[in-house]
This record gives structure tokens, sequence and C-alpha cells, in this order.
């Protein structure tokens, strides 16, 4: 045995297993969850020999600190054909423990996992929410259901919409973590990915303050008619004007609800589908990386094929890139459909504002009394300065997006 492999396997009596920042290792099982492949590095943490570990359930290395929520959420996910990342503490042969990033996902005729070191903030906060879990589970006898909803609860007070979210959030920041402290360069596709949630998040502030500002002016063209009727006799400009610009605004409201503010349109679920392409980009990193390590092994892996492991490994890296890029594609379709709507949305507001022009020259022929009804007409001048803002301010955020995804997608 040469010195590097005597020092990659000297292991302390107490304490953390040795797992290093750079490494990555994986371990493939069957349905079953029986272990049917690995790398070294797997191997090697874990504490056990090949004839051990092929074959063997993946829970001989499950940690009793561990939370079932987290094993519940991980079938949960895995049952409906997804991947799903999260932090987990694993027990070694020798009863060291390690903690990982895992991500796993149906692989084959089973089920991959591949997982790097945490080098994350968020790791102390895991183990202390995991630390209650288990509490609740073994002190109160809560169900591995409940105490997983416990979880999903806990990560919503944190900010997050749902699971995927975090986990998006959480495996990102792991790597780049990793590259600082390892003193590689940023992934520009984790920026790009940062950047462009935070340009989603705005983009539906956005919109949101629109749609509010349509409802908080609905009543103003009727208070002109009102006080128009006062003003001039029945039928008269303003009263025609006033009932034009409430039909021009409900129009453009309720246009621009059916168009881009609807729950159940693509533009709603922007944020959800970057998130999971983000997800998958950072996943298959991980695999190019473990493929790549595992190419570089020259040590006797038992009954193990390292070519067809590597090479199929690298086909699931590149499915994965695939459907990052064809996620990509949506959102660019979908900014690119933004975009057209405003400048349709711009076309009604310069109606709107003839029409406003209009109502000021017809108020101020009024002999008396066009003080309050100019009053109110100022008010929608404000208004539709409000909206011009808005809409460019929508449409910069829907064009950096447009931007970055393209550029990620061609990357």
């Amino acid at each position: 045995m040469s010195f590097i492999e005597r020092r990659d396997v000297s292991r302390p009596a107490t304490g953390e297993a040795p797992f290093r920042a750079h490494e990555t290792f994986f371990s493939h099982t069957n349905d079953r969850g029986l272990i049917q492949s690995g790398n070294f590095i797997f191997q090697r943490v874990a504490g056990y020999d090949w004839d051990e570990l092929l074959g063997a359930p993946h829970k001989i290395i499950r940690h009793p600190d561990m939370p079932k929520a987290v094993f519940w959420l991980f079938w949960d996910t895995l049952k409906k054909g997804q991947p799903i990342g999260a932090y987990i503490k694993n027990k070694a042969k020798d009863g060291l423990h390690y903690w990982v990033y895992a991500v796993a996902m149906p692989y084959r005729d089973g089920f991959l996992s591949v997982r790097i070191k945490p080098c994350g903030d968020c790791l102390d906060k895991i183990k202390e929410q995991y630390r209650i879990l288990r509490s609740a589970e073994q002190e109160d006898g809560i169900k591995p259901a409940e105490s997983a909803a416990a979880l999903l609860q806990w990560i919503r007070d944190q900010g997050y919409a749902n699971y995927a979210a975090f986990a998006s959030n959480t495996l990102a920041a792991e790597l780049a973590a990793r590259d600082k402290l390892l003193k590689q360069p940023a992934d520009d596709s984790i920026l790009q990915f940062r950047e462009m949630i935070r340009a989603a998040e705005s983009l539906l502030q956005e919109t949101v303050a629109l749609s509010t500002g349509f409802d908080a002016i609905s009543t103003i063209p009727t208070n002109m008619r009102i006080i128009a009727s006062r003003l001039e006799p029945s039928g008269g400009a303003i009263t025609a004007l006033s009932q034009n610009y409430w039909s021009m605004s409900e129009e453009m409201s309720n246009w621009f609800k059916n168009f881009v503010d609807n729950s159940g349109s693509d533009f709603a679920a922007l944020g959800s589908t970057l998130e999971d392409c983000r997800f998958l980009t950072c996943t298959a990193r991980i695999l190019t990386e473990a493929a790549n390590q595992f190419s570089r092994e020259r040590r006797a892996l038992g009954s193990i094929d390292i070519e067809r492991e590597k090479r199929q490994i690298s086909d699931q890296a590149g499915a994965y890139a695939k459907k990052s890029a064809k996620g990509l594609g949506k959102i660019i379709e979908e900014a690119q459909r933004v975009s057209g709507a405003i400048t349709i949305m711009r076309r009604y507001a310069l109606g709107l504002s003839s029409t406003r022009v209009m109502c000021n020259i017809e108020s101020a022929r009024l002999p008396t009394g066009g003080e309050t009804l100019a009053n109110i007409i100022d008010q929608l001048g404000d208004f539709q300065v409000s909206i011009d803002q808005q809409l460019n301010r929508i449409d910069d955020l829907s064009r950096e997006i447009q931007s970055r995804a393209t550029f990620l997608e061609t990357a």
C-alpha cells in the first residue's frame, strides 16, 4: 500500500470520518435499496470492505440521529420520479459519523445518491432542527409523515415556498461555499441563476403592484361621472369621456390579469421553474465531478465495472443538463411573452392618456365647479405616470431574465 493510500484510510478514534471538501462520492442501489456499486471515497468514508457493502441495504450507514422525516420526504419525492437534495448524517462501521449534502435520484434499475461535504452556513441550523424533529419522533411518538410536515413548515418559516426551493437554494449555496473554500473560480451558472431568481421575485412584486393599482383607480372614473352629472347636461362630453376612460382602464386591467397575473399561468410558475433548473444544473455538475473522480481511481472496487458506471453517471449528468436547458428555453419564451404584453399595455396606456387630456380640455370649458373635476383628472395623471414606471420596470426585469437564461442555455 502506498503512502497516499495509507493516508486515505487513516481514521481518528472518535468524531468525524475523514471526508474532504474536494471529494465527491456516490452509491447506486437497486429498487429495494440494496447497494450495487459506489466509488472508493464512499467505501473509505463508510469504513466497510466492499464485500460488506455490495448487496447490503443502504440503511447500513444510517445514523440514529437522523429524523425519519427526511427519509419520508426522500422516498415520497423519488417515487414521483424526481431528484431530491438533503443534509444527511451518516454512521461509519467504526462508529464515526460524517455529514453530507446528498442528491438522490432515480437511476437505471434503482437509485443513485451523490454526495459532497457541506461547507455552507446552513448546516448548524439543520443540525438543530433535525435534533428537534428526532426528539419529537422518539419522545412524542409522532409518525414520519407528521414529522415531515413539521420539517416542511420549518422550511416555509425560513422563507422558502416549498422543499424544492429549499433544496435548490441550499445545493447552490453549498457549491458556492465549496468553491470559495477550495479557492476555485466562482461558478458563473450559480451566479446567473441567483440573479434570475432575484429578478423573478421582483417581477412578481411589480405585477402584483400594478394589479393593485388598477383596483385602486377603478373608483375614480365613477367619481368623475358623478361630478360631471352635476356640472353639465346629461350625456355631456365629460360624462362620455369618463365612461370611456373607465371602460379602457377596466379592459386594460382584465387583460393584464388574464395574460400575466394568473395563478395557473406559466408566468406564475416562473420562480419555481428557475429553482428546478438551478437544482438540475447543480446536480449535473456534481455528477460530472463524481464521474471524473471515479475515472481516476486505481483501486480494486470489488466486482464494480468502473467504465460502465462512469459512462452511466456521465449520461445522467447530461440528461439533467439537457432537462435544465429545456426549462430555460421555457423561461426565455415566458420572458419574451411578458415583453410582448408590455408593448400592448403601453398602447392601452397611450389611449388612456389621450382620453385624460380630452377630459382636462373639456373640464376647462365648464363655467363653474371645474376645479374639483380637475383634481380628479390630476389623480388620473399620477396613476398613469405610475403605470408607465411599473411597465418599464417589468419590461427591464423580463429582458434581464431573458438575457441571463439565454446565456445559460447556450453556455
